[in-house]
């Protein structure tokens, strides 16, 4: 598994080589009979069940979804961004309100700004993190510029400090501790949760083992059921949610 270490030796230059490279090759869902909805419990929507899953992601839904859709995605794909900008609505609004598909995001971190990112969206805890990853992709272009702008002197500087401070100076540079702080984690809960190296070692772990279990080799990848299937854009992800009965 992948210890803090991993991220000393990075480069300046921004991982973009694995975003929007996966799936080539994969078969798809076969299809299926069309799955029954399933009402949420009175007083309750499915849009607003969330929760923590053994893999370490966030799933939203009904937990006992018949149709269970997985994307790996990382917060510094410009694929994993536009995905979400077409998807995340069409998916919350008529696919897990109907009780027929669970959605959960895994993380899987690609460099030290993607990382910073994915933990303060999950600082808050499971019930903000779906609207806070969201708003994060659409802060990226301010992230990337930022980045940029540092410079690569400071940039190796701030990942050779100890590991309690290293992404906090970072989330600081590229202008995320206020970001999140104008959507409500406060500065002292965002500095806490990025100095907690266990959420990054969880992080970078959950990377790891993606990759071995999945043979993940970009960003987004999607799981149906638990079989990747083709696809990096909703147009795709939606025709095999359909093949697989939701519809």
């Amino acid at each position: 598994m992948r210890t803090l270490n991993y991220i000393a030796p990075l480069a300046f230059a921004l991982a973009l080589t694995a975003c929007g490279e996966a799936n080539e090759g994969e078969a798809g869902v076969s299809s299926s009979e069309a799955v029954e909805a399933v009402a949420a419990p009175a007083g309750q929507k499915w849009s607003e069940t969330v929760a923590k899953t053994e893999s370490g992601g966030i799933v939203m839904g009904n937990p006992d979804a018949p149709i269970k859709l997985v994307e790996y995605m990382s917060i510094t794909c410009s694929h994993c961004r536009d995905f979400g900008e077409q998807a995340f609505a069409p998916l919350r609004d008529t696919y897990v309100e109907s009780g027929r598909v669970s959605f959960e995001i895994r993380n899987f971190v690609r460099d030290p700004l993607d990382l910073s990112a994915a933990i303060l969206s999950r600082c808050g805890g499971e019930g903000p993190f779906f609207p806070l990853t969201e708003q994060a992709l659409g802060y990226q272009g301010t992230m990337f510029e930022k980045a940029q702008g540092m410079g690569e002197g400071t940039y190796s500087n701030i990942l050779q400090s100890d590991p309690e401070t290293r992404f906090v100076r970072l989330a600081e540079q590229l202008g995320l501790i206020s970001f999140f702080q104008q959507r409500g984690i406060s500065e002292d809960q965002a500095k806490a949760c990025l100095a907690d190296t266990k959420t990054a070692e969880m992080l970078m772990n959950g990377t790891q083992k993606a990759a071995e279990d999945y043979n993940i080799e970009g960003t987004p990848t999607f799981l149906i059921n638990g079989q990747k299937i083709e696809g990096t854009n909703w147009t795709m992800v939606e025709t095999k949610l359909k093949e697989a009965g939701a519809r």
